[in-house]
């Protein structure tokens, strides 16, 4: 007698259904009625509570493997959350003898002829689009047999490892090459900003020359104007030897702080006289044809 109300949860005529729970009682193999939670009196052994459906959230997880359109596995987890409607318990207990097969049938079902339909990177894009379409197949299916569909997830969408690796490495060339792209950028602009800092240093370098020549030449002026004036009989182009003179023996004196050995010899500042004439003369002579050609 104590083996048997282990059994039924109760004591002889007195059974006990837990708290969000449903208990199914038939009368010698008959449905007779359903009873909630807490204690229930049946005539026992006429009656008795065949089974117990649970009124609580439950959750199914489905892994069903298809192709995508571009001819990728992939394997693709479901999560189908559904409870026993209470007042459709009668169906939910006689009309259905497994319901998680059931679930999982309709689930490849949608899988199936919903993913082929997408690329890869489409399904990944469309998990919610998936996970609805199976949430509102099921819910039209199983309301007929006392089950409610809470709700349907994708959790996992998972194709193949090789096609996982090619995926991270074409990921990863498109990477190198944004990068490759804004390096070369960068190059471009510090090239150019290093040519416009180039080409300024040499504007400025070419403006202190000027100036110094200019200096140079006005300082020159300014001794010929004073030695003509301060020596009698002396005109411009002896001052000029003078000058240059000076200026040739300056530049023995720099090339001889630098230990340079140069052989000396004194017709060459006549020498220099001499082509610095000669140059002055060849362009005054191509100004004036320049003139006469544009004239």
């Amino acid at each position: 007698m104590d083996g048997l109300g282990a059994q039924w949860s109760g004591c002889f005529c007195l059974q006990c259904i837990k708290e969000k729970e449903v208990g199914v009682v038939e009368d010698l193999g008959q449905f007779k009625r359903l009873v909630g939670e807490g204690p229930s009196c049946v005539l026992w052994p006429l009656q008795s509570v065949v089974g117990r459906l649970s009124l609580r959230v439950q959750q199914l997880d489905v892994l069903c493997e298809t192709k995508t359109k571009d001819n990728v596995f992939v394997q693709v987890g479901v999560a189908v959350q559904y409870k026993v409607v209470t007042e459709s318990a009668y169906d939910a207990w006689y009309r259905l003898t497994s319901p998680t097969s059931q679930i999982q049938a309709y689930v490849f079902d949608v899988v199936r002829s919903t993913v082929p339909r997408l690329e890869l990177d489409q399904a990944f894009e469309s998990k919610d689009d998936i996970a609805q379409a199976v949430l509102q197949q099921l819910q039209n299916v199983m309301k007929d047999y006392g089950y409610a569909i809470v709700n349907t997830l994708v959790t996992d969408l998972a194709p193949d490892a090789k096609v996982k690796a090619s995926m991270n490495e074409i990921n990863a060339a498109k990477r190198l090459k944004e990068a490759a792209s804004h390096q070369a950028e960068a190059d471009k602009v510090r090239q150019v900003k290093n040519a416009e800092a180039e080409a300024e240093a040499r504007y400025l370098s070419g403006l202190g020359v000027a100036r110094q020549r200019k200096a140079i030449v006005q300082g020159l002026q300014a001794s010929v104007s004073e030695f003509s004036e301060e020596v009698r009989d002396a005109n411009p182009k002896d001052v000029m030897d003078i000058l240059l003179l000076s200026q040739y023996f300056d530049t023995l004196n720099v090339v001889g702080a630098n230990s340079l050995i140069l052989e000396h010899d004194p017709a060459t500042v006549a020498n220099l006289q001499h082509q610095v004439g000669v140059s002055f003369m060849t362009s005054q002579k191509e100004s004036r044809k320049v003139k006469d050609f544009l004239s």
